[in-house]
Parts: structure tokens; C-alpha cells; sequence
């Protein structure tokens, strides 16, 4: 089967597996605070020694860039930020008091938005001290942020070194000027270059590139430019993401129309395009979207079988217990999940009443477990080994046996592997393993296409 008919038989709505269940399949009514903060401690419980990830989303922006599926609050009054702040470290201590009195060990920090550097530099060192307060890191701690390349000043980079931030991921997108105007993300080739030239001068080890294939006006000559000058500057990672179309999720998607996007076969060019440039430059290919130097963190997780996947893509380290702060962050505690509220407004009176700021999640029952650890394997390993006797064997291989056909996995008894081919499927390669997905009728609201 060629390009053309795979695109045409697999272009469907598909989850990009940040976790398992997916979102839309949670059983909130089976949720409450309470089983969420027992799940939370005894996940701490049992793994304390290595330590927690924090996740940190950071809302605020300037402007709105039309592509972004985040949850955002755009406005130019930086005076939001040291309320926000105050209830950020207010939500840790209700953490901290839940998980003891001790010192807690902290692998890793990210901070997500939104545009973390919205924030001024004081206000940044103010929350990750208040963090950090009592508590110690890991020897191999990890900390990283995201920064808007034309806001991001020396003292941001700097303040978060000092700090320890190691890792810098930088939200590019496209260096096409017409493509930059309709999804209102403007930066300059000169600023991205400046900042990474005092990002490498000051010590940062790792700094990433996100760039988006699939966005409105995007042509090969587009994506083409984008990519040379992207290795120019020669970032150790380069996430290659396709942009996720859901305008019934996120209205600002609609300053331009489906007719201005490039779809199907046509989009996947532009990936195969990009893939093969990013990986002639000598970057690897390292799960879903990712690529990376050899030298780099995340390809030598790759290497050892250690990738792990989580709400924020891609991780070189797996931490067993990730607390999410902030409005709409996500906490994993493995066998449960729980999402804070979604608007700011929200956000705050909850802080107010001293009550976490969780309104839904998930409960994982045994099923769950044994299929999320299926669907990770196959996003960080390519390779999946089906548990002896399982009920729902019969059904997965049942699902998987068009995806041989086709040349997108191997089957050898238990044991699936994906193909060179499926790479570029492989989100489909995990609906097959995906047995919440297999029970809805109604999936085209719920995620963007597959390609």
C-alpha cells in the first residue's frame, strides 16, 4: 500500500496518547478528592526515594497565537502575575502537607504555559524558591522551562540557571513571515539566534526546538527554510509536531480556514520532508515527533530503554509521581489522575478556601493499567509484549492484524513491534491497543487527525 491510500485509510480523529485513558474517557463520576489524595500518598509512599516531578502551568500571554490548543489568559497587565504566584506556592503546601512534614526529594520541575517568560525574572526566582524551600533535589535532578523566543530576556535565562535549569525548550513553530502572521506567533530568526547564543554562553546543556508541521499556508518551500535554519543554529532536540486542528475546542483556530491547510498527503510531506532533513543533519529519531543528538539526554534514554511519556511529551527520566500546579494542570499518581480546574477565576477562589483546585479525573481499575503500560511501550519502545492469557488479547491482535497488513507492525505471537512505515502511524498503531476507544461510536469532536 502506498502513501496516498495509507494517508486515505488512516487520516482519522486519533488521541495523541499523553496518557491512558485519554481525557475524554475519564469516569469523573467515579472521582472524588479524597480517593484522588489517598492515590497521591500512597504513590509517594511508594516511591519516595525517587523523588517527584512538578509540572508548573504558567496561563498568561500577550497575544494569541492562533494555533495553540493550551489553556491560556491573554492580557498585557503583568500585574497578574505575583497573585498567581502566591496561589501557585499556597496549592504546594497543601502538597506538602498531605505527603508529611519532611524534606521531599524533587527530580524534576517544568514550567509549561501559556509563556513561563511572561513572567519577570523575580517573580519566576520567588516561585521556584518558595518550591524548593525545605525540600532538596535529586543528584540527577531535571529542571526545564518553555520560553517565547522574542520575550525571553539574558536575566530569564539566567535567573533560572542560577536556579538550576539545565534545559530550555524554544516554541518556533515557523520562520515563514506569512505563516508567522496567521497564527500571530512573531519572532524573528534573530531573536531565536540570540537567545540561544546567551542560552549556550551561560551553560544551559540541552535546548530544544518545537517546531509544527500542518499549519495554514505552510508549503515544502516553507517547511524547508524552516528546518535549514533551524539546524543552522543546531539545537540538541528538535520536536517535530503536527498541529492539531480543533476549532470546537479552540475558537482562535478560526482567524484561517480548513482551505488554508495542508491536509492529508499533503501533510504528511511536509512530515516526511522534515523527518528526512532533520535526520540527514545526524538528529535521531526518538519516538513520536522527537528527535534528538546523540549526545543528548533523551537519545540515550531511547538507547537504554528508559523513555518515558507523560502529560508534557516526551521525558528522559521516568519520576513514578508528577504533581500538576496551577489552572488546568494534570497530576499523575499511575493509578489515578487529576486535572485542577480550568479557569483562573476558578483557580484562585479555590486557593481561597484552602481546598485543592482538582475537579475531575480518573480512577485507573486493573484494565487500565495493563493497556497504559501497552500503549507506553509502544510510544518509547516501539515494541509491546502482550501478557499470557489475557482477556483482551484476542481483541487487540484481532485490531492489529489490518495494521500487519498493511506493513505498519509485526506480529510474532505475543509480541508487536512497529514497522519503519508505521512510525509515521503510530498513533494509530496504539488505537488498536486502546479498549476505551474501541467502546465510543463518536470520536471526531474528541481528537485532531492522525495526520
Amino acid at each position: 500500500m502506498n502513501d496516498k491510500e495509507l494517508v486515505k485509510k488512516y487520516n482519522v480523529a486519533a488521541p495523541r496518547y499523553t496518557s491512558y485513558p485519554t481525557v475524554p474517557f475519564w469516569e469523573n463520576d467515579l472521582f472524588t478528592e479524597e480517593k484522588w489524595k489517598s492515590n497521591v500518598v500512597a504513590r509517594y509512599n511508594q516511591s519516595k526515594e525517587h523523588g517527584i516531578s512538578i509540572y508548573i502551568h504558567l496561563p498568561y500571554c500577550e497575544s494569541l497565537c492562533t494555533y495553540c490548543g493550551c489553556n491560556t489568559r491573554i492580557t498585557k497587565k503583568h500585574k497578574v502575575e505575583e497573585p498567581y504566584i502566591d496561589s501557585l506556592l499556597k496549592e504546594w503546601n497543601m502538597y506538602r502537607r498531605l505527603l508529611g512534614e519532611g524534606s521531599i526529594s524533587i527530580h524534576e520541575i517544568h514550567l509549561g504555559g501559556g509563556t513561563p517568560t511572561f513572567f519577570q525574572p523575580e517573580n519566576l526566582e520567588k516561585l521556584i524558591y518558595g518550591i524548593l524551600e525545605g525540600n532538596q533535589k535529586t543528584a540527577n535532578a531535571s529542571f526545564s522551562f518553555e520560553a517565547h523566543p522574542a520575550n525571553t530576556s539574558r536575566e530569564h535565562l539566567q535567573t533560572l540557571y542560577n536556579l538550576g535549569f539545565r534545559r530550555l525548550s524554544l516554541g518556533i513553530q515557523d520562520f515563514d513571515e506569512r505563516v508567522q502572521f496567521v497564527i500571530n506567533r512573531q519572532q524573528t530568526v534573530e531573536d531565536v539566534s540570540r537567545v540561544m547564543t546567551e542560552a549556550r554562553e551561560i551553560g544551559y546543556e540541552s535546548i530544544n526546538f518545537d517546531l509544527i508541521y500542518g499549519l495554514p499556508l505552510q508549503t515544502q518551500e516553507s517547511v524547508k527554510m524552516t528546518i535549514d535554519v533551524s539546524l543552522k543554529m543546531s539545537p540538541d532536540r528538535i520536536s517535530f509536531y503536527s498541529y492539531a486542528h480543533v476549532p470546537w475546542l479552540k475558537p482562535g483556530q478560526r482567524r484561517f480556514t480548513e482551505l488554508d491547510l495542508p491536509v492529508g498527503e499533503e501533510k504528511l510531506a511536509l512530515y516526511n520532508l522534515g523527518k528526512s532533513m532533520i535526520q540527514d543533519a545526524g538528529y535521531e529519531d526518538v519516538g513520536m515527533d522527537h528527535f534528538s543528538k546523540k549526545e543528548d539526554a533523551l537519545f540515550i534514554a531511547n538507547l537504554n530503554g528508559t523513555l518515558h511519556r507523560n502529560f508534557m511529551g516526551y521525558a528522559d527520566q521516568y519520576t513514578p509521581l508528577m504533581i500538576g500546579l496551577g489552572v488546568s494542570s494534570i497530576s499523575d499518581a499511575w493509578t489515578a489522575f487529576g486535572q485542577n480546574v480550568k479557569t483562573v477565576e476558578e483557580y484562585h477562589q479555590c486557593i481561597i478556601e484552602g481546598k485543592l483546585p482538582v475537579f475531575k479525573g480518573h480512577l485507573l481499575d486493573d484494565e487500565d493499567i495493563i493497556i497504559r503500560q501497552y500503549i507506553l511501550d509502544m510510544m518509547c519502545r516501539g515494541v509491546v509484549n502482550l501478557i499470557p492469557n489475557s482477556e483482551f488479547n484476542e481483541r487487540i491482535l484481532q485490531r492489529l492484524n489490518p495494521l500487519e497488513n498493511d506493513g505498519l507492525v509485526f506480529i510474532n505471537g505475543l509480541n508487536i513491534s512497529i514497522t519503519e512505515s508505521g512510525k509515521s502511524f503510530l498513533r494509530n498503531v496504539c488505537m488498536a491497543f486502546d479498549e476505551r476507544l474501541q467502546r465510543t461510536k463518536e470520536r471526531e469532536n474528541l481528537f485532531s487527525q492522525a495526520i
